[in-house]
């Protein structure tokens, strides 16, 4: 990634702590790709559930409500899952430099279905509001036949 061993390890643990957080950060896509198997891991820890696992995640995680939320909220989630907690979405160019960007999200989480009611609840308001406009919109006046202008 270009950057110092330091700076490097401190960038993925800001990112796998902000992933635990959000359940869902977009950055580049090779920071990303970096991240997810850290991610994967602190969940695998959670899972585990014992006190050396949580001294691991706590070691690495960088907020102690994350290391709270990974064990009490993630690792019940995905305790019956075998591996696969993350999904990596391609979400096009950054305007600024051209980077590409993805989103890093875990899956089976209350974040995407918020997401979803929340544009459902949008595209029933514009659909409500293009038919409440046609109805209000006059109707055409009816052709009269035999009125031929040739």
């Amino acid at each position: 990634m270009g950057r110092k061993t330091e700076h490097r390890r401190s960038l993925l643990r800001n990112l796998v702590t902000s992933l635990i957080q959000d359940e869902r950060i977009q950055t580049t896509v090779s920071k990303a790709k970096e991240t997810r198997p850290l991610a994967e891991w602190m969940i695998t820890l959670a899972k585990q559930g014992d006190l050396a696992a949580r001294r691991q995640a706590a070691a690495y995680l960088l907020n102690p409500g994350a290391v709270k939320f990974l064990f009490e909220e993630l690792g019940k989630r995905y305790a019956t899952r075998t591996g696969g907690y993350t999904r990596l979405v391609h979400a096009g160019w950054r305007k600024g430099d051209g980077a590409d960007v993805a989103v890093l999200e875990l899956v089976d989480n209350e974040v995407l279905v918020r997401l979803a009611a929340k544009r459902a609840k949008k595209v029933e308001a514009r659909r409500k509001a293009a038919e409440e406009a046609k109805a209000a919109e006059p109707a055409p006046p009816p052709e009269e036949e035999g009125d031929d202008k040739k």
